[in-house]
């Protein structure tokens, strides 16, 4: 099954984790939960025009929180840190 790029990659994550990581060519996006490695490559290839030599994928689980009915959960999600081939121009986000 194919995927949309819009659909894989949902929003650009801007922490000061991700700051630091974009001073080594990595940028940090929130994906899709089932969006694969190479759908994460292709997505950010097309989408930035830019060549990519590495996906890591990290799955978080959601907070569990405090209401005055009860707990509730966040909604787990997928983080995926893209690395730049080397001499690639960085992706500007700002």
């Amino acid at each position: 099954m194919k995927k949309d790029p819009y659909q894989v990659i949902k929003t650009v994550s801007i922490t000061e984790k991700s700051n630091s990581l974009m001073e080594h060519n990595q940028y940090t996006f929130v994906v899709h939960k089932r969006a694969n490695k190479l759908e994460i490559k292709n997505a950010v290839q097309l989408l930035f025009d830019r060549k990519v030599k590495a996906v890591n994928v990290i799955n978080r689980k959601g907070k569990t929180k405090r209401t005055r009915f009860g707990t509730g959960n966040k909604p787990d999600w997928r983080k995926a840190i893209v690395t730049l081939k080397d001499g690639e121009e960085g992706i500007d986000l700002f």
